[in-house]
């Protein structure tokens, strides 16, 4: 491989003084390698030789592979960070990726479920055994605060507030937020703690507030794998991942009135422009209305 050290020192940058998640890690560490072996391909010997022609080819076959716009876009914006680390570090070049454009976004509106779908889901999984207490915690949380699923993995116990109605949040980039909570999710979290994570918990001892049913410290995987079968249970047949609840979130209180800048808040986007995709599937739902009821539309 072409000067692993180097690449090992810039996980170890985005890790240690940057903050990156622990998915943005990985997905930036194989983006970089796959560039790497696609150098090795094409007979570069080192870093330092990497031309313009190379970045072009590089992008050209990403394409080839038919991969999402915004797969190669996150692969060229790793590729690019890397090398304007090894530029400031190592003085190596990074002229080949100035005139490097990433592709144009897909407009493909974010993916909800309707106010009368969440109803058949949370009553469909409505019980009383531990892990179905538990799950309920789950859905309650995430389709009351919007949170990622990274974000709802990292909550602890002293992290909910129930006298104020607030969660402790730890988004993106290490930045903490205080999200609000209703009385369904508070509830149903409650009830939980108090009632089903003690039986789960068993020999374990930690302080994360969701865990699996051996009590270790739940995954984002086994958050996917819960959501999945609520689904089944729901007989709804359509797919779930855990972002599309937040979408659904934020399409909700767009849909009721809520403004747009207290939406990004919730949400913890950085930029008004990561929230305005919800204008679009508000007006969408605001137009299919329109069609489904005016007599003459």
């Amino acid at each position: 491989m072409i000067e692993p050290d180097k690449l090992h020192t810039f996980i170890t940058y985005i890790q240690l003084e940057k903050n990156y998640s622990e998915l943005t890690i990985r997905e930036y560490e194989n983006d970089i390698y796959q560039f790497i072996q696609f150098l090795e391909i094409e007979g570069v010997k080192n870093l330092n030789a990497v031309e313009y022609v190379h970045t072009r080819l590089y992008v050209t076959n990403l394409y080839e592979k038919q991969l999402a716009r915004t797969t190669i876009s996150r692969k060229i914006s790793a590729i690019r960070s890397f090398y304007k680390f090894l530029h400031r570090e190592y003085n190596i070049r990074d002229d080949a990726f100035q005139s490097l454009y990433l592709p144009k976004k897909e407009t493909k509106l974010p993916h909800f479920f309707y106010e009368e779908e969440m109803e058949k889901l949370f009553e469909a999984n409505k019980a009383s055994d531990p892990l179905s207490v538990r799950n309920i915690a789950i859905l309650e949380l995430l389709y009351a605060t919007g949170i990622r699923v990274s974000e709802l993995i990292s909550i602890e116990l002293r992290h909910v507030d129930s006298s104020y109605g607030v969660v402790r949040i730890m988004g993106k980039g290490r930045k903490e937020r205080y999200v609000p909570v209703g009385d369904f999710a508070l509830s149903a979290v409650e009830d939980y703690v108090l009632n089903s994570r003690p039986k789960l918990m068993k020999h374990t001892s930690h302080t994360f507030l969701f865990v699996n049913n051996r009590g270790e410290h739940l995954t984002a995987e086994g958050v996917r794998y819960i959501l999945n079968g609520m689904m089944e249970k729901a007989s709804m047949h359509s797919t779930i991942y855990p972002h599309m609840l937040r979408h659904t979130f934020a399409t909700h209180l767009l849909n009721n009135g809520a403004d747009l800048r207290s939406v990004q808040e919730l949400l913890g986007h950085v930029h008004l422009s990561s929230t305005q995709v919800y204008t679009h599937v508000t007006k969408e739902h605001l137009r299919k209305t329109y069609m489904n009821a005016h007599p003459r539309a």
